[in-house]
């Protein structure tokens, strides 16, 4: 039986946040991504499979190399997740914002 997983897990480690990130400015093979890492490139490849697995990444395969590259779509999930507590933050930033120019004018 296959484990489900959900893009929130897949950020949830440092190292696949840090190939997200190195995989934002460029595509990049296996070999370049693990480069990056003082690692196993065994254990990069596992953190590829799972971003790839959660769709967050796709591969690419071009000649006899596969070139990962980030899927902006996925991502854009995160993003609409977190939207709710930066309206949050927003909303009681101003509040905060209000009462200390209440403060500040009496």
């Amino acid at each position: 039986m296959k484990l489900r997983r959900d893009i929130f897990q897949a950020i949830s480690d440092p190292t696949r946040r840090a190939i997200l990130v190195l995989l934002a400015s460029q595509s990049m093979t296996a070999g370049a991504i693990a480069s990056n890492f003082e690692v196993a490139r065994p254990t990069i490849s596992k953190h590829i499979q799972i971003l790839n697995e959660c769709e967050l990444v796709e591969a690419n395969q071009q000649g006899r190399e596969i070139q990962y590259q980030l899927k902006i779509d996925k991502m854009k999930e995160i993003d609409v997740w977190l939207d709710q507590f930066r309206k949050i933050w927003e909303s009681r930033f101003e509040n905060l914002d209000n009462v200390l120019n209440k403060l500040q004018n009496k």
